[in-house]
């Protein structure tokens, strides 16, 4: 960009732009130590308690939340340990293939955004709010149709070869459905097989009876892998790994997870406690020490690695980005 002509006001972009941080000697080799098949990062970057770890002060202070959900981007993906970043908000409203482009175009080439579904698309009902009470079935659970058109197309489309795996989280599916556990198996397997061939497909369940060898193998077919989900509603990563077989000496696709949440805490008590996520609080090293071991397989068998990091996991997710680095540096 031109320097502005003396007496003139920089271009708006300047005045927006939002500076990293300064990065120490320490991780930066760190990160060029890490594999490049393996790509960290967080849930989201609009967090000023990041001011120093991710962000320089701008003017002075911490930039503010709406700053840095507007313009923090590109000092994010600066950052060398962050490859990747889980487009959250996408979860709760499409995104349209400008919108997509837009987010692109912020981040170098190398980068790679992971991307929640909507709910519309994984929630069996329809809720008061949106969030709230369920109020009645929800005719797009499970439409490939309409997530085909809502979210595969306008998401590819719009981040090109920066799209990253597509994440169908589905919450809680209920007793109803989790009754006959194969048969949502076979439902969820056929979903997976009616979206378009190409983009990377991760389904994330918050049901434990459904983290089974059998699930894998009907996404295998499909193309899709499991997630693994960090939370408090799942059996650890160690267990999953087992139950979804993916200790498995063929197994294939690229390793997605996200550590999303400390057990002990909902969201809300994890957010009180651990705001403003600027040091890591509560420290999940068995956590961290099976993400890393996974990372570092997956690795060394050629695969790619995607992992996701929220601030309710530890305290504070870059931190967590940064030790989970340097086990998996330590673990190839």
């Amino acid at each position: 960009m031109a320097r502005p002509a003396p007496g003139q006001l920089p271009l708006f972009a300047d005045l927006d732009a939002v500076e990293a941080a300064a990065v120490d000697e320490p991780t930066l080799r760190l990160a060029a130590a890490l594999p490049p098949a393996i790509r960290l990062g967080t849930s989201s970057w609009s967090f000023p308690g990041w001011t120093g770890i991710v962000y320089a002060p701008r003017g002075g202070r911490p930039a503010t939340e709406q700053e840095l959900a507007r313009h923090g981007l590109p000092a994010y993906a600066a950052h060398p340990l962050m490859r990747t970043v889980s487009l959250d908000r996408t979860f709760y409203a499409p995104l349209t293939a400008a919108e997509f482009a837009a987010y692109a175009g912020q981040v170098p080439a190398g980068f790679r955004f992971v991307v929640k579904a909507p709910a519309a698309c994984t929630d069996p009902v329809i809720r008061r709010g949106g969030f709230g009470e369920p109020t009645r079935d929800n005719p797009s659970f499970l439409d490939a149709a309409v997530a085909t058109e809502a979210f595969v197309r306008p998401a590819v489309t719009g981040l090109g070869p920066k799209a990253g795996p597509l994440v169908f989280q589905f919450p809680p599916l209920g007793r109803r459905l989790c009754a006959d556990v194969p048969r949502l198996v076979d439902r969820l397997a056929a979903f997976a097989a009616a979206l378009p061939r190409g983009p990377q497909y991760a389904f994330e369940i918050r049901d434990a009876e459904l983290a089974t060898m059998r699930l894998t193998d009907a996404l295998g077919a499909c193309g899709a892998v499991p997630c693994l989900a960090v939370h408090p509603r799942m059996p650890s990563v160690a267990e999953q790994v087992v139950a979804f077989g993916l200790d498995r000496a063929d197994a294939v696709g690229p390793l997605v997870a996200r550590w999303s949440l400390h057990a002990g805490h909902d969201y809300e008590a994890a957010k009180a406690h651990y705001a403003p996520f600027d040091r890591l609080v509560e420290e999940d090293l068995p956590t961290r020490t099976a993400l890393a071991a996974l990372a570092a397989a997956a690795a060394r068998g050629g695969r790619d690695a995607f992992i996701t990091v929220n601030n309710k996991a530890e305290g504070s997710a870059p931190l967590s980005v940064g030790a989970l680095a340097r086990q998996i540096v330590a673990a190839v």
